[in-house]
C-alpha cells in the first residue's frame, strides 16, 4: 500500500510583505519543484508562486522527512511569516487557494489559472503521485465550482483591476495617458481595466513586441505597443504606470523616473519591477501590492456571503476527498485479498478438472468445465463478500489495523502500515471495484 504524508509551508500576503514573499520565492516553479523532489524521503512535490504568495508542498514518508525537505524554504525568511501545514490542513488550504478565498482580492479569477499552470508544471515533471494528484485535482474542481455556483468573483476580479481602482483614487484616469509594462495575464487585465476607466491613450511595453501589439489591438481605447527598452522614452508622457513583468531585476529606478514629472507608479510584479527608492524622486509616487489593501477590503466585505457559501462547499468537497482516499485504501486491501483467492481458486480448479477428466477417461465438455469454474467463482465470491464489506467499513471508521491485517495476510510483501487517515493508493481514488472480479461484485451486497 502506497502511503505518505503531506507537509506544506507558505509565505503569503496575509502575514508577509512583498519583500518577504520575494525572498521566499524560488527562481521559478519548475526549479522549486525539482529541488524539492531531490530531497531525501520526498516522493511527490508541488509549488505555486504568484505576486502575493510562495507555497511549497511535499509528500514524504514521515512528517520529520517532510519538514526537513521544506527547511531551506522556511529558512529564507523570518519564522513569524511562515505558515506550516500538516496533511489535511494542506489539502483544505489548496482548495481555498484555488477558490480565491486566500487571495488579496477575494475570489479573484486569476489565481485559478495560475493554480492550474502550477499543477501542469508539477505533472509534467512527474512530481505528482497518488496523493497530490488527487488533492490538486479536487482543488481545481472546487475553484471552478466556486466561480460558477456563487458570486465570489463579482465586481473587482483581479489585482490588475484593483490597481486601477487604487489609481483612480489618486489620479484622474479620464483622459490620462497610461503605460502598462508587461503583456502577460496581469498586464492584460490591467490594460483592460484602464481602458474601461476611460484613459485617453494606453501604451503597452513588452520584451516580445508582437505580444504587446496584440494586447494594444484588443483594448477598447487608443493604444500602441513599444519594446520594453523604450519605456524611458515614454515615461514623461505617462501619468499612470503599472508594471507587471517577470523580470528578475528592477526595470525602473530613481534615475529612470527622474525628470518624468508627476507620475503614479504601481508595481504589481513579483519580484519587483520598480526600485522602492524611485519614490524619493520629486512628483513620483510608488505603490506596490501591499498598497491595494484598502481596495481589496471593500471587495471582501461585498463578497462575504459568497465566501461563506464557498467555505461550506469546501467542507463538503473535503469530506468527499477523504472518503475517496479511504475507499481507495480499502480497495487496495480488497484487491490483494481477491488476487490471493484467485491464485488458490485457479490452482484447485485445474486440479479438479484434471481429476475429473482422468476419472471419465476423456476430455470434459466446455459446458462441464464452465460448471466447475462457475461453482468455484461462486464459492470465492460468497466467502469473500463479508470480509469485503468489513474492509470498506473499516476504512470509513479509520480502522487501519483491520486493513493492515488484511494486507499482511494476503500480501507477503506488505511493508509499513499507513500513518494517516488520508493515505494513498492507486492514481484514481474513485476507480471503485475495477480490479475486483465480476463474480465478486455480483455477490457483494450494498446493504
Amino acid at each position: 500500500m502506497e502511503t505518505g504524508v503531506i507537509c506544506g509551508a507558505r509565505v503569503s500576503h496575509d502575514r508577509a510583505s512583498v519583500d518577504q514573499i520575494e525572498a521566499a520565492a524560488g527562481e521559478d516553479v519548475r526549479t522549486v519543484i525539482e529541488d524539492l523532489l531531490s530531497r531525501d524521503g520526498v516522493s511527490e512535490a508541488f509549488a505555486i508562486q504568484t505576486c502575493n504568495r510562495a507555497e511549497v508542498y511535499v509528500v514524504a514518508d514521515s512528517v520529520a522527512a517532510g519538514r526537513r525537505a521544506l527547511a531551506p524554504f522556511e529558512s529564507s525568511v523570518d519564522d513569524d511569516v511562515v505558515v506550516e501545514t500538516g496533511h489535511e490542513e494542506s489539502l483544505v488550504h489548496l482548495m481555498r487557494v484555488a477558490a480565491g478565498l486566500e487571495s488579496l482580492v477575494l475570489g479573484e479569477d486569476q489565481i485559478l489559472g495560475q493554480f492550474k499552470r502550477a499543477v501542469e508544471t508539477a505533472r509534467g515533471l512527474g512530481a505528482l503521485g497518488p496523493i497530490l494528484e488527487t488533492g490538486l485535482t479536487k482543488a481545481v474542481h472546487v475553484g471552478e465550482r466556486a466561480r460558477t455556483e456563487t458570486e465570489i468573483n463579482e465586481g473587482v476580479t483581479s489585482i490588475g483591476s484593483a490597481a486601477v481602482r487604487l489609481a483612480g483614487t489618486e489620479a484622474d484616469l479620464a483622459g490620462a495617458v497610461a503605460l502598462v509594462v508587461g503583456a502577460g495575464e496581469m498586464g492584460k487585465l490591467t490594460a483592460e481595466a484602464l481602458a474601461d476607466a476611460g484613459v485617453a491613450e494606453l501604451i503597452v511595453a513588452n520584451r516580445t513586441v508582437p505580444h504587446a501589439e496584440h494586447l494594444a489591438e484588443t483594448v477598447d481605447t487608443e493604444a500602441r505597443a513599444i519594446p520594453i527598452d523604450g519605456v524611458g522614452d515614454v515615461l514623461p508622457d505617462a501619468t499612470i504606470v503599472v508594471t507587471a513583468t517577470s523580470h528578475p531585476e528592477y526595470l525602473l529606478g530613481p534615475g529612470d523616473v527622474d525628470g518624468a514629472g508627476e507620475t503614479l507608479l504601481i508595481d504589481l510584479a513579483q519580484p519587483r519591477d520598480v526600485d522602492p527608492d524611485a519614490a524619493t524622486v520629486d512628483e513620483v509616487v510608488v505603490h506596490d501590492i501591499d498598497a491595494l489593501e484598502s481596495v481589496t477590503e471593500e471587495t471582501r466585505e461585498i463578497r462575504q456571503d459568497a465566501a461563506e457559501a464557498v467555505e461550506a462547499m469546501i467542507d463538503e468537497e473535503f469530506d468527499r476527498l477523504l472518503d475517496a482516499y479511504k475507499r481507495r485504501q480499502a480497495d487496495e486491501a480488497i484487491s490483494k485479498m481477491y488476487e490471493a483467492a484467485e491464485r488458490v481458486k485457479s490452482r484447485e480448479v485445474e486440479t479438479a478438472l484434471s481429476r475429473l477428466e482422468a476419472h471419465s477417461d476423456g476430455d470434459l465438455s466446455e459446458e462441464e468445465r464452465e460448471i466447475v469454474e462457475s461453482m468455484a467463482d461462486a464459492l470465492v465470491g460468497q466467502l469473500l463478500s463479508a470480509p469485503t464489506k468489513s474492509l470498506r467499513e473499516a476504512a470509513v471508521e479509520d480502522d487501519w489495523s483491520t486493513i493492515q491485517t488484511a494486507m499482511a495476510l494476503f500480501n507477503p510483501e506488505f511493508g509499513d502500515a499507513p500513518t494517516g487517515r488520508t493515505g494513498a493508493g492507486s492514481n484514481d481514488p474513485e476507480r471503485g471495484d475495477s480490479e475486483v472480479p465480476q463474480y465478486v461484485l455480483e455477490s457483494i451486497s450494498d446493504d
